[in-house]
């Protein structure tokens, strides 16, 4: 299960209606936190690592 707050879900479920960008985190089981971009036209979808960001 991912790590976003409830205002981040509301905006992804929005964004999957109206065509946004969705945004996702997790957490690696030794602890290291990555996020997953989707961009709006759903074209790229884009891993950042903390020492990407």
């Amino acid at each position: 299960m991912g790590e976003l707050g409830a205002e981040d879900w509301r905006e992804n479920d929005r964004c999957l209606h109206c065509g946004g960008r969705l945004l996702s985190a997790y957490r690696t089981e030794q602890g290291t936190r990555f996020w997953i971009i989707t961009e709006a036209d759903r074209s790229v979808t884009t891993v950042l690592l903390p020492e990407d960001y």
